[in-house]
This record gives C-alpha cells, structure tokens and sequence, in this order.
C-alpha cells in the first residue's frame, strides 16, 4: 500500500522514469552525489534514487516559479540538453544559453551577450563550470543536473538525473516545463499541457538529427566497448576502492618481508 501511495505522488508514472533513464548513472560516483545514488548495477553503473529524482524535480521548478522568466537563464552546453531546455525556454519564457558559455557572459557588460540572470539552470556541472563561476561571483543561485560523476560544489540545489542521455534530459525538461507552466498560470491542469515528451526529444533540424544518431550511435558501441572490457576484468578483481586494494597487496608484500627477515 505504501508503494503505491509513493508511485501516485510522483509527477509521473514510475515506469516512465525507468524507459527514460534518468536514474541510470556512470560507473563513477563523486562523494558529493553518494547520497543520491540507490545501488550499484553487476555492469559497475550507479544507480540513482528515483524519488529523489522526482522530489527534486518538483522542487526546482517552484524554485523557479518565484522568479519573474526574463531573470532565468538556463545554460546547455551540449547538443541533447540544448534541444530539450530550448522546447523548455520557449514554452515558459526564460532564457536560455546554448553551446559554449562565453566567459564574462553574466560579469562583462561590455560583451552584447551579456545578460543579468537572478538565477541559473545549468544542465551539467562539468561542461558548465564557466556559468556556476560566474553565478558564485555574482551570488546568483544555481540549480544543476548532476550525474554520479559530478561535483557539487557551489551548486545550491542539485536535481539527480542522467544529464547526458536524449531521452532523461527530455523528460526531465518535459516536467519542468509542464509544472513551471502550471505555477506561472499558463495552465490549470496537466490535461491542458498539450506535448507530449517525444516533443523535447525531437530536433525539429534534419540536419541536426543526423548528428544526434550519429552521436548515438558513437555512445552506443563505446557503452557496448566498456562492457566487453569490464567482462574481460578477472573475478578477482576489486569493483571499487581500487587504491585501497592496492594499498593493501603493499601491505601483504611488507609482512612477508618482515617474516624472511625474521626467518
């Protein structure tokens, strides 16, 4: 009963959360992102905490529901998490960054890119460093899609996902927008929101998809590349903690040293 009761509060149905992947997270995890993250998969990814997904959702966008839209910057610097924030901006109004953040974007106002942002959405922590340097300097706060792997450092509200994936950055642009729409007044229910996710996933450019399949299918065969390799590791051998296993072996070969010695 409980489960159920869980999977009702949540913004969306739970196995739509599963065929997007937003909880699927890389082989690495930061200390940062440990609390997060629900289990580690036999194929060494991390998994992230799916409610927590969904709690943070809801929350980042009434965070953002208490800015104005012209004072929300969101930056996306790759092409997946631009396609599906552009869909987001356009439908509620705020503004948005694609490809490379321009250093002195929000601090040199001699650039004709700059802008004034009260508060920031950035897609990636990694590949936006630029932006969450700015928003520190400036005391702008910044809300970040992190994966397993990333730093949170200087971010002030982190919403767990897989910010890399086509679908997961769809979907998860899919919510924001819808409960940001609904916050702003745009709509009165989720009946009324009109697309669909398929809608944040599609570039409308053909060109534009001809290169995401590429890119798809480049990340594909490295995904299939990195599980062969990982299938090659003995059983032996440690999943993690591989400096500690090390440090150990070290250990073991001073004591049988000690013992010769002795000897």
């Amino acid at each position: 009963m409980e489960n159920e009761e869980i999977k009702s509060s949540m913004l969306l149905a739970q196995d739509k959360y599963l065929e997007a992947g937003v909880h699927i997270g890389t082989r690495f995890k930061t200390i940062d992102m440990k609390p997060f993250i629900f289990k580690r998969r036999d194929d060494g990814l991390f998994i992230l905490d799916l409610r927590k997904i969904d709690e943070r959702i809801r929350l980042a966008a009434k965070i953002l529901s208490k800015y104005k839209p012209e004072e929300v910057m969101v930056v996306a610097s790759r092409l997946y998490s631009a396609n599906a924030a552009g869909k987001f901006a356009s439908l509620t109004g705020v503004d948005i960054t694609k490809g490379r953040f321009i250093p002195g974007t929000m601090t040199n106002v001699k650039l004709p890119v700059f802008k004034e942002p009260k508060i920031m959405l950035i897609c990636d922590p990694k590949g936006e460093q630029e932006a969450v340097r700015e928003a520190v300097k400036l005391g702008i706060p910044v809300i970040a899609l992190c994966d397993s792997d990333n730093n949170t450092a200087f971010i002030d509200w982190v919403v767990p996902t897989n910010n890399k994936g086509r679908k997961a950055l769809a979907l998860v642009f899919y919510l924001l927008a819808r409960e940001l729409m609904m916050a702003q007044g745009k709509i009165s229910s989720y009946d009324q929101f009109q697309h669909r996710i398929d809608y944040f996933e599609r570039f409308e450019d053909e060109r534009t998809e001809e290169i995401a399949k590429e890119i798809e299918a480049e990340e594909a065969k490295a995904k299939a590349d990195d599980l062969e390799a990982a299938k090659q590791v003995p059983e032996s051998a440690p999943a993690e903690g591989g400096a500690k296993a090390e440090e150990k072996t070290e250990g073991k070969k001073e004591e049988k040293k000690g013992e010769k010695k002795e000897e």
